[in-house]
C-alpha cells in the first residue's frame, strides 16, 4: 500500500497521542478516518485537527467505545460501516492502549486485568470485529501497537512490569503469527507490529484517568502503593505528604509528555512509512532501535542490573522511579 488516498483507515485511542497523529496524518493523504476512544472531547478535538489539512471528500468519524469490551467494539464496526457508508476498510490501526498493573504478586487484580484488557484485549476484539470488512478490501494492512515492553519486560531493576509486558509480549506474539496466516489465508491483507520507545504522550495521564476513573487525587491504595515503589528505591516516602505524592505523578505525567526524544507527530510518521514500505517489524525512536540491539545481542543478562545500568547510559533512559517513569 504506496499511497493512503481513497482509503479507509479505523484507529483505536484516536483521541490522543499516536492515535491522534496518525488520524490527521492519515487524513491530509485523503484517507477517511473512522475512530474511537473512550474520551469524547479528545475526539472531537482531533477531528477539528484532521479537518484542518484534510482535502475535500475525506470523512472523519468518531464512536465512543472502550476496546476491551468486545460488545463496544462490535457496536464501533457496525458504526463504521454506517458512518463511512461501506462494508469494506483498508487500515485496522489497533493503537488503543493503558499503563500499570505493575505487580502480578501483590498489585492490584483489578487494575492488573484493567490494563492487559486494553492492551492486549482491544487488538485482539479489534482486529476480530474488523477482519471481515478487512478481507473485503482488494488491499489491507493491520498495524498493532505493541511496546520495547513486547521484547523487554522491565522497567528497571526496581519495578514490577508484568501486565503491561505480558499483553505487549502478546500483541507482538500475536502479529507475527498472523504474518503466515494471512499469507496463506488472507494474501491480499498485510500486518505490522509496531514497537515504540519512550513517545511523548498522554499515556500517563491517560491511565491514571481510566484507573482512577477521573483527575481527581490518588486513592488511598494508590498513594500506597507509590510509598511503597518510593521506598524501594531508597525514598523516605512517609515524609511526603499526600499533596506531594499527587504533585510528583503529575510531574511524571508531563514529563513523560514534554520530555520525550520521539513526538507523537514523528512516531506516526515511521509507522505509516514503516506501512507503505510492508515493514512487518516497526521500531519508533533511536532508543528503541539501541534496546533492541541490546536485548538481541545479550538476552541471558537483559534482566539483571549491569544491563540495565548499560541501557540507560545508551538510551538516555531513567525508568522505574517513584511512580515508574521513562524520561530524558
Amino acid at each position: 500500500m504506496k499511497d493512503f488516498a481513497g482509503k479507509v483507515a479505523v484507529i483505536t485511542g484516536g483521541g490522543t497521542g499516536m492515535g491522534r497523529e496518525l488520524a490527521r496524518q492519515l487524513a491530509a493523504e485523503g484517507c477517511s478516518v473512522a475512530m474511537c476512544d473512550v474520551s469524547e472531547a479528545n475526539m472531537a478535538e482531533t477531528k477539528r485537527l484532521c479537518s484542518q489539512d484534510a482535502p475535500q471528500g475525506v470523512r472523519v468519524t468518531t464512536c465512543l467505545a472502550d476496546v476491551s469490551i468486545e460488545d463496544q467494539m462490535n457496536r464501533f464496526r457496525d458504526e463504521v460501516a454506517k458512518d463511512q457508508d461501506t462494508d469494506k476498510i483498508h487500515l485496522l490501526f489497533n493503537n488503543a492502549g493503558i499503563g500499570g498493573g505493575g505487580s502480578f504478586v501483590n498489585g492490584s487484580r483489578a487494575e492488573w486485568d484493567k490494563i492487559f484488557a486494553v492492551c492486549w484485549g482491544g487488538v485482539y476484539f479489534g482486529t476480530r470485529a474488523f477482519l471481515p470488512m478487512l478481507m473485503k478490501a482488494d488491499e489491507g494492512h493491520i498495524i498493532n501497537t505493541s511496546s520495547v515492553n513486547g521484547f523487554w519486560a522491565s522497567l528497571g531493576p526496581d519495578s514490577a512490569h508484568t501486565a503491561y509486558s505480558a499483553a505487549k509480549f502478546a500483541v507482538k506474539g500475536f502479529t507475527e503469527a498472523l504474518i503466515n496466516d494471512l499469507r496463506l489465508n488472507a494474501p491480499h491483507l498485510k500486518c505490522s507490529v509496531v514497537m515504540p520507545g519512550h513517545i511523548g504522550t498522554e499515556i500517563v495521564a491517560n491511565s491514571r484517568k481510566i484507573l482512577t476513573g477521573g483527575d481527581h487525587a490518588l486513592d488511598a491504595e494508590a498513594l500506597a502503593l507509590i510509598r511503597q515503589r518510593m521506598v524501594a528505591l531508597g525514598v523516605d516516602a512517609d515524609k511526603l505528604s499526600d499533596d506531594r505524592i499527587n504533585a510528583i505523578v503529575a510531574e511524571r505525567a508531563r514529563s513523560f509528555r514534554d520530555d520525550a526524544p520521539t513526538s507523537a507527530e514523528q512516531a506516526a510518521k515511521v509507522i505509516l512509512d514503516g506501512v507503505k514500505s510492508d515493514s512487518w517489524r516497526i521500531l519508533v525512536g533511536d532508543d528503541a532501535h539501541h534496546l533492541d540491539e541490546m536485548v538481541r545481542g545479550d538476552p541471558l543478562h537483559a534482566y539483571e542490573k549491569e544491563f540495565f545500568q548499560r541501557m540507560a547510559e545508551r538510551t538516555g533512559w531513567v525508568l522505574g522511579g517513584p511512580a515508574g517513569r521513562k524520561a530524558k
